[in-house]
């Protein structure tokens, strides 16, 4: 849209605010409101000022003046705020509207913008599937003398003997909460609700459901877009979820594993390359109908995946979901239907126009900004140098790897076991990621910088779990 256009429809609407957001580098999304009345093109096109020393992962305070510079084709109707209000993503910039290089945003757009000097491809198509636990109530602490979590789910196996409220018996039982109906699916209306919000703010949702686990685990699946398009969905996606469960008195949360034995949530990335309009990833008669090419970008995603993850899993928690033996895809193997490998090509979708990949590692606590340009720059990687997944030992892996043996188990990669061991991967593999400048060494150490806090956050305190193993000791 133009300024005009943008103001046309303010005074067609009657907009009394206008909203715009951004996410910060860990990914957690932050706003700004200013009234309609004093916005006008100039506002528009030269942007709002704000203190970047106050975002986590930006600018000290000795150069904290930056700039919001709004993104008028993001522009929607935001429905959770008094007064009608209009929002919209912005682009963050350093005074004079110069590139800022740590911005999110801003990486994604370079990503796109280095695809395109390849000449390998035009565009890029990301299909996130963002999953979610949507809790009744959750409390929990951390001080030096306590420490402690609790969640409420009404809808939990471990409720079914409760009598302090009415109690129907319709519980989820332990791993049984895939595709169950009504009784037992008892948030089917509220990812409705979501939904239809959903689409009220531009998405094309194509289904909702309740996924595995016991107490309130959802996946609400919208269409594909180009990588920055589908950032910023995934990330409108997540304030939009939070905000319906929150006006029917749930709460929502993105964190891969909030349970103990129960399945963790993932944000499976689909994606593909195309060129004047052809599907890049498909030839037919291939492995699954997937071309040379796409197999090349495989052997990129599965060489540079320990360092991915630091990306793509980028939270502590995200390693209790990664834990061989569950459903996790912790298996550095493509395959076209085995979903404990970290790489399936949908065998249902094998045709010309929806052949892709799916990197099933990823989990929704990702900066989609940052996960989606690090995934496209390993797989641009592996086409540059035609990595061959097969002859590293990629696979296909197509047998279900629970039922191997030993020592054919032992053949097979697998991702790091925990942040601290994918932050090392990142150190000593990030030259990828500095094509083109997508990214810099300034972003990536303030990152790896970002997560060894999170690291030693979690490594210096005592867990409730080891008063149970050792306080008898």
């Amino acid at each position: 849209m133009t300024p005009r256009e943008v103001l046309e429809l303010i005074r067609e609407k009657g907009i009394k605010m206008i909203d715009v957001k951004f996410v910060d580098l860990p990914g957690v999304m932050h706003h700004l409101t200013v009234p309609a009345a004093v916005i006008d093109e100039g506002v528009l096109l030269e942007g709002l000022p704000f203190d970047g020393s106050s975002i986590r992962g930006f600018r000290g305070i000795a150069e904290s003046d930056m700039v919001l510079l709004p993104d008028l084709d993001t522009v929607v109707v935001d429905p959770f705020v008094e007064g009608p209000t209009l929002t919209m993503f912005v682009d963050v910039k350093q005074p004079g509207l110069r590139e800022y290089e740590r911005d999110p945003r801003s990486v994604a757009r370079r990503a796109e913008a280095y695809l395109r000097s390849t000449g390998i491809a035009d565009v890029s198509y990301w299909g996130p599937e963002l999953e979610f636990f949507m809790f009744d109530n959750v409390r929990f602490q951390t001080s030096p003398d306590a420490s402690f979590y609790f969640i409420e789910s009404g809808e939990a196996h471990w409720n079914v003997g409760r009598g302090d409220t009415p109690n129907s018996g319709y519980k989820v039982k332990y791993q049984q909460g895939y595709f169950r109906a009504l009784p037992i699916d008892d948030q089917t209306n509220i990812r409705t609700a979501m939904s239809l919000q959903l689409q009220e703010m531009g998405f094309v949702i194509e289904r909702h459901h309740h996924e595995v686990a016991s107490a309130g685990q959802n996946e609400i699946d919208f269409r594909f877009a180009s990588l920055t398009e589908a950032a910023d969905k995934a990330a409108l996606y997540k304030y939009v979820v939070k905000n319906v469960a929150r006006a029917y008195g749930k709460t929502v949360t993105f964190m891969p594993k909030p349970l103990w034995k129960n399945s963790g949530s993932g944000m499976h990335c689909n994606q593909s390359l195309a060129k004047d309009g052809r599907n890049l990833f498909y030839e037919e008669g291939g492995y699954a109908n997937l071309s040379q090419l796409a197999l090349w970008y495989i052997g990129g995603l599965l060489t540079h995946a320990p360092a991915l993850l630091a990306i793509t899993n980028p939270s502590t928690n995200s390693y209790k979901r990664l834990v061989p033996g569950y459903e996790a895809p912790v298996n550095l193997v493509f395959s076209k239907s085995n979903r404990s490998a970290a790489i399936r090509v949908p065998a249902n979708f094998s045709s010309a126009k929806t052949t892709r990949i799916e990197f099933r590692t990823p989990d929704p606590t990702a900066n989609p900004y940052l996960a989606f340009a690090a995934q496209l720059m390993a797989g641009l990687d592996g086409i540059r140098r035609r990595i061959d997944p097969i002859a590293a030992g990629f696979g296909p892996m197509d047998q279900d790897v629970y039922h191997l043996s030993a020592a054919e188990k032992a053949k097979i990669k697998s991702v790091p076991g925990s942040l601290r061991e994918a932050v090392e991967a990142l150190k000593a593999d990030h030259q990828f990621l500095l094509e083109g400048g997508v990214f810099t060494e300034d972003l990536l150490e303030a990152w790896i910088a970002l997560k060894e806090e999170e690291i030693a956050a979690l490594e210096t305190r005592p867990q409730p779990v080891e008063f149970e193993m050792y306080f008898d000791n």
